[in-house]
């Protein structure tokens, strides 16, 4: 009995672990296929990688996971995409709360022309916070969240702008913990970044994972290896393999994955 309960209790907690789950998802441009029947589930508080070659569906599956491909013309979704094991796509589904509980970082920093302090409270705002003691306790903890509190603390009316590339980006992450997301996507993140910056944000995305569910994409091998938990190969729309990145990395199922991380192709 004792043996039973525990092994209850142990796929109760694994149940408790899957933060998004996607089922059967398969998206179109048009006529044109992008992702067909993709099955994968999101662990909360675990870093997920999203590999595979230019083209192979990766970024069109993230944007799947907050409904940013709503706003491409022409886009068919079909399957279901679960938060909480609540379906994102039903209908009446309110898709800025959604944006709110599943964020994204983007390939380049997007900083707004304003001042660094009315970045990170641009979210809170928008969601009616007016309150200044509150903005001000919001913004600081994002910034330090985001590990960019030290560096700019006494410039905060300074200009956005006037950053470097990844004091930009990290401000970019700093502004979407701000309306203190669930779920955080990045669709590489550090590819228009320089090595020592690269590392900053990869040291801090090992940080947020304590308390933030992860989507990476990234062309990046060792950086997928370096920071996610759990990693998954795309390849022509289809999800070829998925699984812990230590396994997938050094002892990969399927022939292609290998080809794909030992650079056969790619």
């Amino acid at each position: 009995m004792g043996r039973l309960v525990a092994e209850r209790l142990t796929a109760a907690e694994e149940a408790i672990r899957i933060k998004m789950e996607v089922q059967g998802l398969s998206v179109h441009y048009g006529n044109t296929p992008a992702l067909s029947n993709v099955n994968l589930a999101v662990k909360a508080n675990h870093v997920t990688a999203l590999i595979g070659p230019s083209g192979c569906g990766k970024t069109t599956f993230l944007r799947t996971l907050n409904r940013m491909n709503d706003l491409i013309e022409g886009v068919r979704v079909t399957g279901r995409v679960l938060l909480d094991g609540e379906d994102i796509y039903r209908p009446g589904t309110d898709v800025v709360a959604l944006r709110k509980r599943v964020g994204m970082v983007f390939q380049r920093p997007n900083p707004f022309p304003m001042s660094i302090y009315d970045n990170v409270a641009f979210g809170p705002r928008i969601h009616g916070l007016r309150d200044r003691r509150r903005l001000n306790e919001i913004v600081e903890k994002a910034l330090r969240d985001a590990a960019l509190w030290d560096e700019v603390k006494d410039r905060l009316r300074s200009s956005a702008l006037g950053l470097s590339g990844g004091q930009q980006q990290r401000l970019c992450i700093a502004r979407l913990l701000a309306v203190e997301p669930e779920v955080v996507l990045m669709d590489e993140p550090t590819s228009a970044l320089d090595p020592i910056s690269m590392l900053k944000i990869e040291e801090l995305i090992q940080d947020l994972k304590a308390t933030y569910t992860i989507v990476i994409v990234t062309h990046n091998m060792q950086q997928a290896a370096r920071v996610s938990d759990s990693t998954a190969f795309f390849l022509s729309g289809e999800l070829v393999e998925y699984g812990p990145t230590d396994v997938i990395f050094t002892r990969p199922r399927d022939r292609r994955t290998e080809d794909y991380i030992t650079g056969r192709f790619g």
